[in-house]
């Protein structure tokens, strides 16, 4: 049975009383970025909320309250998972229907006006202030089916793969909020990889794909030199959020040996607007993928349950369709690590970690094409377009489409806890003027 509001809330929403995930608005009324929580079709405007005594009810002195009067999630996020497991609980018991406290919100007419906002009337910005990105590479499924391309099965995974999880630094600056338009980008690539000559072009690549990800938010510094213990790093991560880490196959194709991936990856990384906290994922704790390889002591998880069970979605509209068509489907229990494990193995060597830095899971595939969490996979590398509604085809990215992420734990019944949607529109690539 799920949570019951006074406020109304569409059965079908992402973001139930059981849900109250966080994010940063503006709207008509305050056009400087803040903090409000999603709750149905509605915001709930936490500036508003704060400037109206809103959280009067809690023990004074126990939030700092001036975090919601803030342009990210940070001064908030900072303040720990015990503070943000006392907020999201205060504001259900508000929003609940047998609210102990009806004379803040429920009774009074005048404060829902100013801060119940329609979610169709609002502007998402970019929930945290990102210091640092780094992508892992967890999603083993994933791994084997994009190593399977080009080495063979029997060689699919790296001798190094079961034994930790690998990951490389991103680019913090080109993550953007859900709704960005992403360029087409420019690079050098093999035309043709089987030829003799291995004389790259200069060209916007032909390869474009996306990659479905979650991502986590950290919410506790670690001081340089002290590395987080893996059974203690739960308290690190503030909330997920779903990601799309956009992917030039033919750049990263030729560019990655020995190093990696760079420019491939660099000019455009999407995340879902609104961060659901660790809280509300945690009754759909999961086990991850089995790892029979004996880990190394410092990656030993004590928590089984290590993943989440979320019901994960791709949609690719085409060039001005209106039709979506799903063209996979996933899970975030396909992860090899846990962001716990993550984390641990992150800060081992004593690298410090930062409040709002992100963290990606890497592209959380099933084992077969209809969970593959990329066109690469998907289409086995162009090999086998994918069918699209109207009888359009894709092996890989055409300028105009539009990629989809959506995300949900649980049931209509017992109240979804879900991310809402992660998309972007591919532009064309620009034209450089100097080259």
């Amino acid at each position: 049975m799920s949570l019951q509001s006074w406020f109304p809330i569409p059965r079908s929403s992402h973001f139930s009383l059981a849900n109250l995930p966080f994010g940063i608005i503006s709207h008509a009324s305050s056009s400087e970025p803040h903090p409000a929580i999603a709750i149905g079709e509605h915001a709930l405007d936490l500036s508003v909320f704060v400037s109206s005594k809103g959280f009067r009810s809690l023990k004074p002195d126990l939030l700092d309250q001036s975090a919601f009067h803030q342009p990210t999630l940070n001064a908030f996020a900072a303040q720990g998972r015990q503070i943000h497991r006392i907020v999201r609980q205060y504001l259900q018991e508000v929003l609940q229907l047998s609210t102990p406290f009806p004379e803040i919100l429920r009774d009074d007419l005048e404060l829902q006006k100013k801060c119940l906002i329609l979610l169709e009337d609002v502007k998402m910005h970019l929930p945290m202030q990102i210091g640092d990105y780094t992508d892992f590479f967890v999603g083993k499924h994933h791994a084997f089916n994009t190593g399977a391309l080009w080495r063979g099965p029997q060689h699919a995974l790296q001798p190094n793969y079961m034994h930790l999880p690998v990951a490389y630094h991103g680019r913090a600056s080109s993550v953007v909020v859900s709704g960005t338009p992403i360029h087409r980008p420019h690079g050098q690539f093999l035309e043709n990889p089987m030829a003799a000559s291995k004389a790259p072009i200069f060209s916007p690549s032909q390869r474009l794909d996306f990659e479905l990800e979650l991502g986590a938010f950290v919410c506790k510094d670690n001081p340089m030199g002290s590395p987080v213990p893996v059974n203690e790093a739960s308290q690190n991560v503030f909330g997920v959020v779903l990601m799309n880490d956009w992917s030039a196959r033919d750049i990263q194709l030729w560019e990655m040996a020995p190093l990696g991936p760079f420019n491939s990856k660099n000019f455009g990384t999407s995340i879902s607007p609104w961060v659901v906290l660790m809280d509300a994922l945690e009754p759909f704790r999961s086990p991850g993928i089995p790892n029979d390889t004996e880990i190394l002591p410092y990656l030993r998880e004590q928590q089984k349950n290590n993943t989440f069970d979320i019901k994960l979605e791709i949609d690719i509209s085409p060039t001005f369709s209106k039709s979506p068509t799903t063209i996979s489907r996933s899970n975030g229990r396909n992860l090899l690590f846990s962001f716990s494990q993550m984390l641990a193995h992150h800060t081992v060597g004593g690298c410090p970690m930062h409040v709002g830095d992100l963290v990606g899971s890497g592209t959380v595939s099933g084992m077969d094409t209809s969970a593959g969490g990329c066109l690469l996979e998907i289409t086995k590398n162009g090999k086998d377009p994918v069918n699209l509604s109207g009888g359009k085809t894709r092996r890989f990215l055409e300028d105009g489409d539009t990629v989809t992420l959506r995300g949900y734990c649980g049931t209509e019944e017992t109240g979804l806890v879900g991310f809402g949607e992660c998309n972007g529109t591919i532009m064309p690539a620009l034209t450089l003027a100097h080259l």
